[in-house]
């Protein structure tokens, strides 16, 4: 199974052409196309290649909208100091389904 290893937001992900993935926030309209042109690596199933091969290569994702990760909730805990605190946020991600990926 063909996949790539492409790099944005400071992560890498691994996806195959079709595949449904959240990244980190982007800004971009839904419905457009966004390019990723930090290919790190690409496989067929038997090749691999990258590196210098894969220069001026992309992955295509296409954007299918802007949401909200789950909740993530922190408690802060000091004992015997009466100290406690609760602090959370929801991260901002966009959520992408891959068109192409080099072959």
């Amino acid at each position: 199974m063909a996949y790539a290893i492409f790099k944005t937001g400071g992560k890498q992900y691994r996806v195959s052409q079709g595949e449904v993935l959240d990244v980190e926030k982007l800004a971009v309209e839904v419905g457009s196309t966004q390019s990723f042109p930090e290919v790190l690596l690409v496989s067929d199933g038997v090749n691999v290649k990258g590196g210098a091969d894969l220069a001026g290569t992309s992955v295509q994702a296409e954007v299918l909208g802007q949401v909200k990760g789950d909740k993530v909730v922190a408690y802060k805990y000091r004992r015997r100091k009466g100290y406690h605190r609760t602090v959370g946020h929801r991260r901002q991600l966009t959520r992408l389904k891959i068109t192409s990926i080099p072959a």
